[in-house]
């Protein structure tokens, strides 16, 4: 009697974790389709979480036998996209009943990463049925492949601070909540499921406007979704305070024009300003900060960060985003205008990842790009700064004692009142100025 047929493996890919405790993305589009052949790491799909839109690649190559969600649709964290059928090695052969196979290690996701999982984490086991006929006869059917449900990946329960702060406002314990994600993951519609429960006051009921005919609805998902609950969170939790100035840019964009001669790349007007922020959070490092909370939301101690992670706000088809320029401290001037000029082209092309998009420090907001004046920035929480810059205009001023007319700009400069007074943000906000309107005061600090 022959060797034993084995029926192709079929493997289950679900959405991993892509990072920075997001449980769950909206699917955005199919790349691939049901009975088409992919290949090891191809993206099979674009979806959007809070922070970006990504394409996933699967790590299984063969044949797509199903997929799960369809556009428009939130899938969590652990839950199924595709399933893939998976050729067995040739000449493999198993007994009738197969032990469960452990798949091979998980090989990280191109772009992300996997669950943090540590010695004697689980791995996800699929097992495998094989046929226990011999070589099916000419003209007989092909065998129909049979794989087992495989278990649940391993996930990292990390709850999220929505979910937590929800919890905390309507007085839930988190403990006596039963999780319905993966591996027991409190949701937030278990939160809300245990508010209800708990007849909540019917202040805390959602506030929907009056309806009237000829009203265009727009659902907030995704990034909108976060930056709407980002801003009002920053709105609510920080006292922030608002300090602004006039400065003469004048010789700012002599120099810029003076480093742009001849083949070199060029630098923009962003660089320098965020070389000019670098350098006064090396002077005020109280500003390149956050608050630590404790579980009833009270400020208990102040973080100074260590390196400046430099958040900017761009402008893209999603809305705003903020991409963030890693180490800032360590880059040259021209260093870091090539990594905004990256970012940039990322946010507009919407192919910013969320690490790219997360861990700012501080962030700097250029408006005057929009053609405005000033602007009253709100923090990009959990910061403690962001200075804002409008627009660079001819007006008249006074130089060297004589009414003349200059390029001059307004800085606005918003600040976490509990981490510093107005000393130490006005003291910051003079010295960008002054480096603004006197440029060679950035060599003291290189």
């Amino acid at each position: 009697m022959g060797g034993l047929t084995v029926n192709p493996i079929v493997r289950e890919f679900t959405l991993p974790d892509l990072g920075e405790g997001l449980t769950g993305a909206e699917v955005v589009r199919w790349m691939v389709e049901v009975g088409e052949v992919i290949a090891v790491d191809q993206p099979v799909v674009e979806v959007e979480t809070a922070k970006a839109v990504v394409e996933v690649p699967c790590p299984y190559g063969g044949v797509v036998t199903a997929r799960f969600g369809e556009v428009g649709e939130e899938r969590a964290v652990g839950q199924p996209l595709v399933t893939v059928a998976v050729a067995p090695e040739p000449g493999t052969e198993v007994p009738q009943v197969a032990a469960p196979a452990e798949t091979p290690a998980e090989r990280p996701l191109v772009g992300y990463g996997v669950a943090e999982g540590g010695k004697g984490a689980r791995r996800r086991r699929v097992g495998v049925v094989a046929a226990t006929a011999a070589a099916p006869a000419p003209g007989a059917p092909a065998p129909v492949p049979v794989a087992a449900a495989p278990a649940a990946p391993a996930v990292v329960a990390v709850i999220s601070p929505l979910v937590r702060r929800l919890a905390r406002e309507h007085g839930i314990e988190l403990a006596a909540v039963t999780g319905t994600g993966p591996d027991g993951l409190i949701m937030r519609a278990d939160v809300e499921r245990a508010i209800q429960a708990g007849q909540a006051p019917a202040a805390t009921a959602p506030v929907v406007a009056a309806a009237h005919a000829g009203d265009e609805v727009i659902p907030l998902r995704g990034l909108r979704r976060t930056v709407a609950e980002k801003l009002t969170r920053s709105h609510h939790e920080i006292p922030a305070a608002t300090c602004w100035v006039d400065a003469d840019a004048t010789e700012l964009l002599a120099v810029r024009a003076q480093m742009n001669q001849g083949d070199a790349p060029k630098v923009s007007l962003l660089a320098l300003l965020g070389r000019i922020c670098v350098a006064a959070l090396a002077r005020y490092p109280e500003l390149n900060a956050s608050v630590d909370l404790d579980e009833q939301g009270r400020a208990v101690a102040l973080r100074r960060h260590s390196a400046v992670h430099l958040g900017f706000a761009a402008q893209s088809d999603r809305g705003l985003v903020v991409p963030v320029v890693r180490d800032a401290q360590q880059l040259s001037t021209e260093q870091l205008g090539a990594e905004l000029g990256r970012l940039t082209a990322a946010a507009r092309a919407g192919s910013l990842t969320p690490a790219e998009l997360t861990g700012g420090t501080f962030t700097l907001n250029n408006y005057g790009v929009f053609g405005v004046d000033g602007s009253t920035p709100i923090i990009n929480h959990p910061e403690a700064a962001m200075l804002g810059i409008g627009r660079i205009v001819a007006k008249p001023w006074v130089h060297n004692g004589e009414l003349t007319v200059r390029h001059v700009t307004q800085l606005s400069f918003t600040f976490d009142h509990r981490v510093c007074d107005g000393g130490t943000s006005g003291g910051f906000l003079r010295f960008v100025a002054d480096c603004v309107e006197r440029p060679g005061m950035l060599l003291r600090q290189l």
